[in-house]
């Protein structure tokens, strides 16, 4: 009992102090920061330090712990929209079974580290981590809302198209300092790409739209 106690007393000291070092300007934020930097290996920077330098975006949803003023969002959301880059051809809509492909790959975003990625290696975007989106799909998360029948109930407008795009481009567009990840701004998905998750959630012959 003694010992059960005595972990988690430790465990309630590392979290207290984990929370006082992420503080913005904390006791303890100056020497966390220099602590994670150097727990990244160095030897291929371009890769991976790179991933640690943060955007006027990520600073300001760290200083308002995701939640900023209404103003403040809306200026991230302004200036997140304004980076949003489209396919050559104008098209936003691919194919959707690539598409399908594409949501399942679990690598999108990660570093490789054990053994580095090789060349070529597709980095989907893991879709079914935060959703629900085919319903023979059983293993999906909850995070995020279920996009099942996405077009059967948004519709399947021009509007609808380039909202799940833009969405999927650059989710801070719509709203600032969301949990999902934005894929195109950060190359995890090419804007082909991209067209093609589109045409998964889009098109009446996915699997996302059937029952």
């Amino acid at each position: 009992m003694k010992l059960k106690i005595a972990l988690f007393g430790l465990l309630t000291v590392a979290v207290t102090g984990s929370a006082l070092a992420e503080a913005p300007g904390g006791k303890y934020a100056k020497e966390a920061e220099q602590m994670f930097r150097t727990s990244f290996r160095a030897d291929n920077p371009k890769y991976w330090m790179s991933r640690l330098e943060q955007d006027e975006t990520m600073k300001t949803c760290g200083e308002y712990r995701d939640n900023p003023p209404r103003k403040i969002g809306e200026k991230l959301e302004k200036l997140n929209k304004a980076t949003i880059r489209y396919p050559v051809d104008g098209k936003l809509i691919g194919d959707w079974k690539e598409g399908e492909k594409l949501a399942a790959v679990g690598t999108g975003g990660h570093i490789g580290f054990i053994q580095p990625d090789p060349v070529g290696r597709v980095r989907g975007g893991n879709c079914y981590a935060c959703h629900e989106l085919a319903k023979k799909e059983v293993a999906y998360g909850t995070i995020g809302p279920s996009l099942n029948h996405f077009a059967k109930i948004r519709g399947n407008s021009d509007e609808i198209i380039k909202y799940a795009y833009d969405k999927i481009y650059n989710s801070n567009a719509f709203t600032a300092c969301t949990n999902m990840p934005r894929f195109g701004l950060h190359s995890w998905l090419t804007p082909e790409q991209i067209t093609h998750i589109v045409a998964f959630l889009m098109d009446p012959e996915s699997p996302v739209n059937k029952d």
